[in-house]
């Protein structure tokens, strides 16, 4: 109906008559978002399909017009006539359902309203019983199905409280039950509660005035216009992103540029660019259209979200690894925009809510039509580095460099070839060739340590030595050779195998290289289209001890065709390392070496002048687009029939596009997730919203919006604000200042509440919330003085040099060391470890998406206020700024940078003793300094300075 109504009018909606005492405008809008969940929730485990106790069903119509032992149980329209209503009202002593707990006041309410008002029930069919679970099993007509609607904001006895129709809806729900609201919260309450949900720190300056509602709104403005602002949000997107800069898992990799996807959400939450143009490009911001390099940096910049994620590169199994990385996108696509817990579907159909296994594997196919590593056949994985272009003349002057680099490097490897196989034309020429005529230390075959048979063979010459063997193609996965060398001095060495090349050589063969700083396992291949003989294949450069388990183990596991060797080469790669020449070193090889170390010095020069390419992790389409088989109970070797790519199909809106077969589907998986016809997204975002400024959100399973989630505390409400959201072109800001703007946020937290409410569900005075790890740390830093209020760039500089198959890599993160004094949103985010603050004041796992985090009081956090040689250092640092001047002024300053307050008299008083207590007339200004610092301890220790009212 408020659809109908223009917008500019709707103001007039408070105004209107009330309806009678048990109308209910929308029947069926009612029973869907109010008694269909009830029913669901508090009745169907013993009155559904499963089981039917007093022989009585609720969940169809006929079930409660036909009744139980007891006869029909609802009569519409006459509830003192209904025995259902006798029953929950427990009215009647015998008579009490359900049996343990009465329903809360807010339920008995809408039952009351949908009895007297004709017990309306589209109902028509009974389910049929499963066997399967005992639980209810949501279907289509589930209220978070069902598309978010408008209805008209219901009257309300106090028409001079609400300042907007968010709290019309709330004080309507209050009158109802039987509630008032809280009275408003002192202005120096406000101003640090506003200061501390906008933006994360403490309010600049001290309010000991109220403020009328003009100046609380010219205050709103500037928060939100504050780049403070995008810094305290980006925290919140962080959160239901899982931004980490590790992969997490047994060797932790850094991830060098995840910082680029925390500052495209810093750049875009500052320029208010919508949240529905978020979704888009976190999801296919790639495929977007860019009318601009900076738009193509972050649209690219963007798809990092679906690469962020923990992730063991280290899996041998590629297949179980690719599955893996597509069930953890889905997982958090589901959590963080939807509210679904779509990766139960896995292995079966979901047990609560209507997702399908086609459903999965529906949304599998577009995941796994996604590349989000560079392949699948290195032994440690990694994911895609993609540059990212310039501006104008720029872009011109880097490609120019890229070009030229391109040329030398390609020179040079070139020459490297021609190096590798020293003397080569000359060594095929012999019939016969000794270890001698070799460079570096050679270990010949009949050296080698033979596990299964190898035949010995002189057929193809020339060969090393007495000649060279082959696994005969036969035994494969059953045979080894092991090549130990001694080595002179330890160092850095090229390993390269000589074996006989031949078009019935195997295409594949694995070899695993034991050196100083692990284990790497490589393959490489044998087959040539024509008989070629010698040849020489490099199997990497790895640093060796001269004494220490060195060697190198071939193996003919799963390699098709004939494995062949003659000898392992550890060729000196270091320029110190003293010379290994071969015997027939040739003053080619000389020139080959000057020439080389000529262009090396040129590459250097040229990476060393001009710009500088940036790359960010992102996810690329595939080249090959498929649709993805059922894999039965989740095993990916046991598969079933190909589904469609395709979405959830309980939420098809009428405009689902289709998706083309030659795209993975992400561009139209995103447009179907930001349609204004999708049921979740919308209400999703908005109550994260109302949780990240209230403490709960209306429904308080901010990532559940399934049946084993909660309901909402205000459905229409919810609605209310997720359709205004989206016709107010999904714009945050503005959301978050018609929350904030409501006497609702503006209410005081220390009131009364309802009785049959302890848990203030309907928001009869406002939370108090603790703050969260970031809060706490910043605001010691403003309070110190310490503060570097530096914008967005990297802040683990190490991790440029970071290589994914370097062993030592981990040690970046369990070694870091966190000095910074940024905002706590450039805090290192590894996977492993976090900084000590955050890891006792509650910071959740960032190995899926945040919902929402833990408040816990516990003792290790007094114990870091107050021994952490940081806090220590930083209540020095704010002594420092106090202590120059009277203790009155002193003492106030202190109060006022921790508690963003005035101090009371007697709390004057106490501290002014304590001083003068702890100060001789003979103290040191040191000894002075660590006395302030005591008492700012002592401050920051309060539940006041951690908490918000």
């Amino acid at each position: 109906m408020l659809n109908a109504i223009p917008r500019t009018l709707r103001w007039l909606l408070p105004l209107l008559p009330a309806a009678g005492f048990g109308a209910v405008a929308e029947p069926a809008d009612f029973f869907e978002k109010r008694i269909r969940p009830l029913l669901l929730e508090h009745c169907m485990e013993c009155h559904g399909a499963e089981k039917q106790k007093g022989s009585l069903r609720l969940d169809h119509r006929a079930g409660w017009e036909t009744g139980g032992d007891s006869g029909p149980s609802i009569v519409p329209g006459r509830l003192d006539e209904s025995l259902l209503w006798k029953a929950v009202s427990y009215a009647d002593r015998d008579l009490k359902m359900p049996p343990k707990q009465k329903l809360p006041e807010s339920a008995l309410q809408d039952l009351k309203a949908w009895i007297s008002s004709g017990a309306h029930d589209p109902r028509d069919q009974a389910p049929e019983a499963s066997g399967a679970y005992s639980s209810p099993k949501a279907d289509g007509s589930f209220w978070s199905f069902q598309s978010p609607k408008v209805t008209q904001p219901p009257p309300v006895q106090q028409r001079k409280w609400p300042a907007n129709t968010i709290d019309q809806f709330i004080l309507a729900r209050l009158e109802r039950a039987g509630g008032q609201p809280e009275e408003q919260a002192p202005s120096s309450v406000l101003v640090r509660r506003l200061a501390f949900d906008l933006t994360g720190l403490p309010p600049e300056r001290v309010s000991t005035q109220d403020l009328s509602d003009a100046e609380y709104e010219a205050m709103v403005d500037s928060l939100l216009a504050s780049p403070a602002f995008a810094e305290r949000w980006a925290s919140h997107f962080m959160d239901i992103t899982r931004f980490a800069e590790s992969s997490g898992g047994g060797r932790s990799l850094p991830f060098k540029d995840a910082w680029r996807f925390r500052d495209y959400l810093l750049e875009t939450l500052q320029a208010d660019v919508p949240v529905d143009r978020m979704i888009m490009q976190m999801i296919a911001g790639d495929l977007l259209p860019a009318k601009t390099a900076s738009e193509r940096r972050q649209n690219l910049t963007a798809t990092g979200f679906l690469a962020l994620g923990p992730t063991n590169y280290e899996e041998q199994d590629k297949q179980m690894l690719r599955m893996d990385i597509v069930d953890e996108q889905l997982d958090t696509l589901g959590k963080s925009f939807m509210g679904m817990t779509i990766g139960c579907a896995r292995c079966h159909d979901h047990k609560f809510d209507p997702i399908s296994t086609r459903d999965y594997y529906a949304l599998a196919g577009i995941m796994r039509s996604t590349k989000t590593l560079k392949n699948y056949t290195d032994n440690v994985a990694h994911w895609i580095d993609t540059p990212l272009p310039f501006e104008g003349e720029e872009e011109r002057l880097m490609q120019a460099k890229e070009r030229e680099v391109a040329r030398l490097s390609e020179a040079i490897a070139t020459l490297k070839d021609e190096l590798r196989d020293v003397g080569g034309a000359t060594l095929r020429q012999r019939p016969t060739l000794t270890t001698a005529d070799l460079p570096g230390i050679v270990v010949d075959d009949s050296e080698a340590q033979k596990v299964g048979f190898w035949k010995e063979s002189k057929l193809y010459p020339p060969y090393i030595n007495g000649g060279y063997c082959h696994d005969h193609n036969e035994g494969k996965g059953e045979k080894t050779l092991t090549f130990t060398p001694k080595l002179p001095v330890a160092g850095r060495y090229e390993v390269r195998l000589a074996y006989i090349a031949g078009p019935g050589r195997a295409e594949r063969i694995p070899a695993t290289i034991f050196h100083a700083d692990g284990e790497e396992l490589v393959y490489f291949k044998q087959a040539t289209e024509s008989l070629k003989g010698l040849q020489f294949v490099s199997l990497g450069t790895y640093r060796f001890e001269k004494t220490g388990q060195n060697f190198v183990m071939l193996s003919n596991a799963g390699a098709e065709g004939y494995v062949t060797a003659d000898a392992i080469q550890f060729v000196p790669a270091d320029a110190d390392m003293p010379e290994m020449p071969s015997a027939i070193a040739s003053e080619a090889e000389s020139q080959i070496k000057g020439r080389m170390d000529e262009l090396q010095k040129e590459l250097k020069a040229v990476q060393k002048e001009g710009p500088t390419r940036m790359e960010a992790m992102t996810v690329l389409e595939d080249e090959k687009p498929e649709d993805a088989p059922i894999h039965i109970r989740g095993n990916i070797r046991n598969l079933g029939a190909k589904v469609p790519r395709g979405f959830i199909q309980v939420a098809m809106t009428p405009d689902t596009p289709a998706i083309p077969k030659e795209q993975s589907g992400r561009l139209q998986l995103a447009q179907w997730m930001t349609s204004p016809e999708h049921p979740l997204t919308a209400r999703v975002f908005v109550n994260r919203v109302w949780h990240w400024l209230f403490g709960a959100g209306l429904v308080r399973t901010t990532d559940n919006f399934g049946i084993t989630g909660e309901l909402p505390s205000h459905p229409e409400l919810l609605d209310y604000l997720a359709v205004k959201f989206m016709e107010d072109g999904w714009n945050l800001k503005r959301l978050v200042k018609e929350l904030v703007m409501t006497r609702t946020y503006r209410m005081r937290s220390d009131g009364a509440g309802l009785k049959d409410d302890p848990d203030n569900r309907l928001l009869a005075h406002m939370n108090r919330k603790r703050l969260d790890a970031e809060c706490i740390r910043d605001t010691m830093l403003v309070a110190s003085g310490t503060l570097d209020s530096g914008w967005a760039g990297p802040n683990v500089t190490d991790a440029k040099a970071v290589n994914a198959n370097d062993s030592k890599v981990q040690n970046l993160e369990y070694n870091f060391t966190f000095s910074d004094s940024r905002r706590s949103v450039y805090t290192a985010a590894f996977r492993n470890v976090r900084h000590p603050l955050f890891e006792v004041f509650d910071f959740a796992d960032i190995n899926q998406p945040i919902a929402q985090r833990t408040t816990s009081t516990i003792a290790p956090q007094a114990l870091y206020l107050m021994n952490h040689p940081q806090v220590i250092e930083m209540a020095r640092s704010t002594a420092a700024m106090v202590m120059n001047q009277d203790n009155d002024q002193g003492i106030r300053q202190a109060y006022r940078l921790s508690l963003s307050r005035e101090p009371a008299p007697k709390e004057l008083a106490l501290a002014t003793d304590y001083l003068e207590a702890s100060i001789s007339g003979n103290a040191t200004d040191e000894e002075r300094q660590d006395a302030w610092a005591r008492l700012v301890q002592t401050l920051w220790a309060t539940a006041e300075f951690r908490f918000l009212q």
